[in-house]
């Protein structure tokens, strides 16, 4: 049986983990050694780490930062931030990474997608496409590092499809860091159109958002600020899944 999972996701601005607002607003939060450490101590089942600052400032996310956090981390490691070539794949996972996390790349050169997929298999990409509404309400996507973005979201998702990437990280800037809830509607619009599984990012307040984004669609559940800033605990999501009838390991 397929279990749901519920995953930490841990930015960095290069070296230190940060927790952001809407992309914008940041709160430094220490050292990536440390975060991790806990995390592995609360037997998680995976573990998002994203250098949020990589592509803008055009390098890759620090590889030592990836060893270091990679022995400190029995579950699967996915990284991401300023990967562009094979070559930065393959260093990837060389660290320690189990997948990584492309992102920019997505917009700069829609193809890589297909070839990362064809060179490492589809368990091992997973595709990071952030999104908010427009003036008019639309869904629209967004790009961090001031990319140029030529294709609406359908077109994305096609895009996706066509690729056969492993998963979809799917995040609401509008509502990163706010801890009022997913997007429900855009879990459900997004999980509705590619076959593959999706990971819920942006908005959690309560372990019963997490029941609310599984059964929306979401294959997985991606959390930060109420495990950053509250007493909500990974096991304490999971234990509301489980409750709820949803399939997890606790």
């Amino acid at each position: 049986m397929l279990r749901n999972r519920v995953i930490p996701i841990v930015l960095l601005d290069g070296y230190s983990v940060v927790k952001t607002i809407q992309f914008d607003i940041r709160r430094n939060l220490g050292n990536p050694i440390v975060v991790s450490r806990i995390y592995e101590s609360r037997n998680v089942d995976e573990l998002i780490l994203l250098d949020i600052d990589a592509s803008r400032e055009n390098r890759s996310i620090d590889l030592h930062t990836v060893e270091a956090v990679s022995c400190e981390c029995f579950m699967p490691l996915t990284i991401g931030g300023g990967l562009k070539t094979c070559q930065d794949i393959e260093n990837a996972l060389k660290a320690g990474a189990d997948k990584v996390s492309l992102n920019s790349i997505i917009f700069e050169n829609p193809y890589f997608l297909k070839e990362a997929v064809s060179v490492f298999g589809s368990q091992c990409i997973v595709a990071s496409i952030d999104i908010k509404k427009d003036n008019s309400g639309e869904y629209v996507l967004f790009s961090n590092s001031g990319k140029d973005i030529k294709f609406s979201l359908e077109e994305c998702l096609s895009l996706l499809i066509d690729s056969k990437v492993g998963e979809v990280l799917l995040n609401n800037v509008d509502l990163d860091g706010m801890m009022t809830g997913y997007d429900l509607d855009l879990i459900k619009y997004v999980s509705s159109r590619v076959n593959t599984p999706v990971i819920a990012a942006g908005g959690a307040s309560k372990p019963e958002d997490c029941v609310k984004a599984v059964k929306a669609g979401a294959s997985a559940v991606a959390v930060a600020s109420i495990f950053h800033f509250t007493s909500i605990t990974p096991r304490i999501c999971k234990e509301a899944m489980a409750n709820a009838g949803i399939p997890t390991r606790i």
